[in-house]
This record gives structure tokens, C-alpha cells and sequence, in this order.
């Protein structure tokens, strides 16, 4: 079997290849003209094996996939389909040679694979909370809380940057350790928090260094009032300290499995 390959790998398919979103229930029909990655954007296709639909376009393999145009659209895509069918979202950058290799090769090899998760997925989407310190609020605090911070902190106040270098350093090595502490306390709150109201959870690593949590969930689509409840009260109790926001529904990416072969 010629397993699916990224976006560098599919220069060598020929053109156009045929771009792999994701995988949906086979009773999916499509409604408007829905674009995908690419330039021109694509049109979204539906290829239909047994039970099993793949969402694909066809996609200009001579200028290459990996622009932010191209990541967006990839997420619309699937994140569009989540609110009406259970999805399963391919890894970015999957691309077959044609059609018939998406059915033969893809949807028939990985039938069974598909089939269960689809059912697991059923009813489900994922949610992305994300949040950050407030930078002065969070400062504050672990000069309050930590005397080396307090006292590093007054002596290099006013001082040549070049005469206090080691005094800063070691400031930003216990800024960075405590801001670290927090983190941890304030996700493993927030995934208290959130467990009534979602199926699983699955903590992500900081995309900044004033992140203070971000947590991916699996819920029950209809739960989501329940999430925005709950996230609300908690960004209540962290007003002025830490900014919520959630992200979703999406197609579920952190908690599929993934059957295909590493590229």
C-alpha cells in the first residue's frame, strides 16, 4: 500500500493530488460551495467507500501546502463538519494521488479503524480553553509571595544592566519556576472544573510564557452551555488575573487516534 504522504513528500504524486481532510459517516452530503487548502482554494469533494466518506480537494502540488491560509482552512473544513456529523480529522499535509487511492488505499485499508472511532466520536467535538496571566498582576504576586523575587527585584531597580546581569537572570529564573507552579495549580483547577462537563481532557503545552492554562475537551455537543457556565464562573473567581477563552467547537485533533503510518 503507497500510504498517504505530507506536503513535501506529494510534490512527487504529479498534479493536481488529492488533499485528505478528514473522515466523516458515509450518509454526509455536502451543502455550498465549500473551499479548502490551497491556491486557488479547492472545492470540497466527498469520496464514499462502505460506510466511510474522506473530505478531499484537489490541490496544486507545485507550490506547496504550509501557510497559514492553508492551516486555517484546513481547521474550517473540519471544524465546520463537526457541529453536524462526527468527524475524524487527518494530520495536515495528508495527500494521495488520486481519488481511487483515497478509497482503495485509505478508506478500505483503515475501515474498521475509521468505523469505531467514528462511533466514539459520535455526538462529540473538542474545546480549547485557553488562558494567561495578566503580566503586572502576576508579577506582583510573585514578588509578594517569594522574598528572593522581592528582594533581586529592589537590587537591580535603577541599576546598570550590565552591573546587576547575574541578579537578573536569577530574577527571571524565579519569575519563569513560579509563573511554572501556577500553571500547574491553575490547569489542574480548571480540568476539576471542566470533568462534570466533558468525557476527557488532555493539557497542552504553553504557547507562551504568561500561558496560564491551556486545556483541550472531548464533550457531548449538547453539554456546551455547560462548559460556558462553568468556564464563566471560573473566569469570574480569576478576573484581572488570568483572560479565559474558549475555542470550539472543533473536530476533536487532540483525542483521535491515529491509524495511519508516520510519514
Amino acid at each position: 500500500m503507497a500510504a498517504p504522504t505530507g506536503p513535501e513528500d506529494a510534490r512527487n504524486l504529479g498534479q493536481p493530488g488529492c488533499y485528505v481532510y478528514g473522515i466523516v459517516p458515509a450518509d454526509v452530503e455536502l451543502t455550498g460551495d465549500v473551499r479548502g487548502v490551497g491556491d486557488p482554494p479547492g472545492r470540497i469533494q466527498l469520496v464514499r467507500h462502505g460506510n466511510l466518506v474522506a473530505l478531499v480537494s484537489e490541490v496544486n502540488l507545485t507550490r506547496g501546502l504550509g501557510t497559514p491560509d492553508d492551516l486555517r482552512a484546513h481547521a474550517q473544513v473540519l471544524d465546520t463538519a463537526v457541529v453536524e456529523v462526527p468527524v475524524l480529522p487527518l494530520r495536515f499535509g495528508t495527500v494521495m494521488a488520486t481519488k481511487d487511492a483515497v478509497a482503495g488505499e485509505l478508506l478500505a485499508v483503515y475501515q474498521e479503524a475509521f468505523a469505531a472511532a467514528l462511533k466514539q466520536a459520535e455526538g462529540r467535538a473538542q474545546y480549547v480553553v485557553k488562558g494567561r496571566y495578566v503580566e503586572q498582576v502576576v508579577l506582583a504576586q510573585v514578588l509578594a509571595e517569594i522574598p528572593e523575587a522581592a528582594r533581586l527585584a529592589e537590587e537591580i531597580r535603577g541599576k546598570d544592566p550590565n552591573a546587576t546581569r547575574h541578579a537578573r537572570i536569577r530574577l527571571g529564573s524565579v519569575i519563569n519556576n513560579a509563573i511554572i507552579a501556577k500553571r500547574t495549580a491553575d490547569t489542574r483547577a480548571l480540568a476539576e472544573v471542566m470533568a462534570p462537563h466533558c468525557v476527557a481532557s488532555v493539557v497542552r503545552e504553553p504557547t507562551h510564557e504568561l500561558d496560564a492554562v491551556h486545556l483541550a475537551l472531548l464533550a457531548d455537543i449538547t453539554r456546551q452551555d455547560d462548559l460556558e457556565q462553568a468556564l464563566s464562573d471560573l473566569a469570574s473567581d480569576w478576573e484581572g488575573r488570568v483572560e479565559m477563552r474558549l475555542l470550539g467547537p472543533q473536530a476533536p485533533y487532540d483525542f483521535t487516534p491515529n491509524p495511519l503510518p508516520p510519514r
